[in-house]
């Protein structure tokens, strides 16, 4: 796993195992919060692409580990909890994360790209979620995240048959919002429009949605970022460069 933050502001987070089709290990997702931690504590940083590296997005979980670590319940606990510390701090992630799929998103893979904001595809991605097929137990906060994000009925149908959808399939579903050919210049294209947008209002959409989504109080999550803005100089910059008729400098 690596990082590369670009003069531009975009970081680019690459799963990193291509002999392995970017299988995810228990160190790989033991490293991710704090790599996560390091990306958010940059100044420049405006937003943040997930891609795999390789052709391939992430065929999912070590199966070879995977037989080591159900071999104990202790061991089995230690695992998940692990992949849920990374997940969640990938989704909470303070600037706009876009997840750039190509080849196979599955299993794990396919959890930290539902982690992200957004997901763009290319045509010939194929994502799934298959513990189905392993007599696996999806921990229950994957499982309620892909639930609040396509709904009750299609995370049923992608969890009860573990079988693999294509990106025209995942863009009617919900699961991914963009498909392009090229879909890493795409991708950078969105992120960049995004790094010229107010940080101070991309934090607070994203602080917004999340209350929404889990049941909390909006304008409690709100309430902050508001009393913030009131002295920022985002909204005098903002309007300004509105009223200049020139791009706003936030």
């Amino acid at each position: 796993m690596r990082a590369a933050l670009g003069d531009d502001g975009i970081a680019v987070l690459t799963l990193d195992r291509p002999e392995k089709r970017n299988a995810l290990t228990s160190a790989m997702w033991g490293a991710l919060p704090e790599l996560l931690r390091q990306l958010a504590a940059e100044p420049g940083l405006r937003a943040l692409l997930v891609t795999g590296a390789g052709g391939t997005f992430s065929a999912g979980a070590d199966i070879g580990e995977l037989r080591t670590v159900y071999a104990d319940p202790d061991t089995a606990d230690a695992y998940h909890a692990v992949n849920v510390r990374a997940e969640e701090a990938l989704a909470a992630f303070p600037h706009p994360t876009l997840a750039v799929v190509r080849g196979a998103c599955v299993g794990g893979g396919c959890q930290l790209a539902v982690a992200c904001d957004l997901r763009f595809a290319e045509p010939r991605a194929r994502l799934g979620i298959t513990p189905a097929k392993l007599g696996i137990v999806y921990p229950a906060v994957p499982t309620a995240r892909l639930a609040r994000l396509l709904g009750p009925a299609r995370a049923k149908y992608l969890l009860f048959s573990g079988e693999l959808v294509t990106a025209e399939q995942a863009l009617a579903f919900g699961l991914v919002e963009v498909v392009a050919e090229d879909v890493e210049a795409r991708a950078l294209e969105f992120a960049r429009t995004l790094a010229q947008r107010s940080a101070q209002t991309l934090g607070a959409v994203k602080e917004v949605v999340a209350a929404v989504a889990e049941g909390r109080d909006p304008q409690a999550a709100v309430a902050g970022w508001e009393r913030a803005s009131r002295t920022a100089p985002d909204v005098a910059e903002g309007l300004a460069a509105f009223l200049e008729r020139r791009p706003p400098r936030f």
